[in-house]
């Protein structure tokens, strides 16, 4: 027989370590964003900071039923697409302000970013059969991870040509990947509901 509390009391586990995870990445993001005057890193810092709030939803979600779950899901993929939209704002400003990104700031940050939230991840894959959150915070690390991989790229052509445009990019692109994931995640929280709404008498 399947033992359920024991079962919630490791996701909850892991939801509490993957919180405190992104929150203190969050941080160290956004401070050598400021400090290296860069898009990216500033963008991945809003990113974890969004991720984080949307892990202390779903911890919320997690003693309570499935329209909790859902509504928690639904709210993530709001909150990732606000933070795709203020992304955006940030790199158009930069473009057209100009910008001083430092290269050696990306790559250092990217390289310990990326050690973080593949460990976040990881911890997650670990968990059988997730639900909607679970299966939106597993989406969620993924990108983050894919994202620092395009900020370490950028760093070293921003050292090397001595220009912004590879940040701004990266930057682009992490809007990008936060709007694909925001939809995906809006698209299983209905499906879900549906699914929840068909099994009721």
């Amino acid at each position: 027989m399947i033992d359920k509390s024991a079962g919630t009391d490791r996701e909850k586990r892991t939801l509490q370590i993957v919180l405190f995870l992104n929150a203190a990445i969050a941080i160290a993001f956004l401070i050598t964003g400021a400090l290296g005057d860069s898009s990216a890193l500033i963008a991945n810092g809003l990113d974890n900071l969004s991720d984080a709030a949307v892990y202390a939803l779903s911890l919320v979600a997690l003693s309570h039923g499935i329209k909790w779950k859902t509504r928690a899901a639904t709210a993530s993929g709001v909150m990732l697409l606000i933070f795709a939209a203020g992304v955006l704002f940030d790199v158009g400003r930069r473009y057209f302000q100009g910008s001083e990104p430092i290269g050696a700031t990306m790559m250092i940050m990217s390289a310990v970013a990326a050690v973080v939230n593949y460990a976040c991840l990881k911890l997650l894959q670990r968990i059988h059969n997730p639900d909607v959150n679970l299966r939106a915070a597993t989406t969620f690390s993924f990108n983050d991870f894919v994202s620092n991989g395009g900020i370490l790229i950028a760093g070293v052509l921003v050292w090397w040509l001595g220009t912004n445009w590879p940040d701004l990019l990266v930057g682009f692109a992490t809007a990008l990947i936060a709007i694909k994931g925001g939809i995906e995640i809006l698209r299983d929280a209905r499906k879900e509901t549906r699914g929840a709404a068909g099994d009721d008498p």
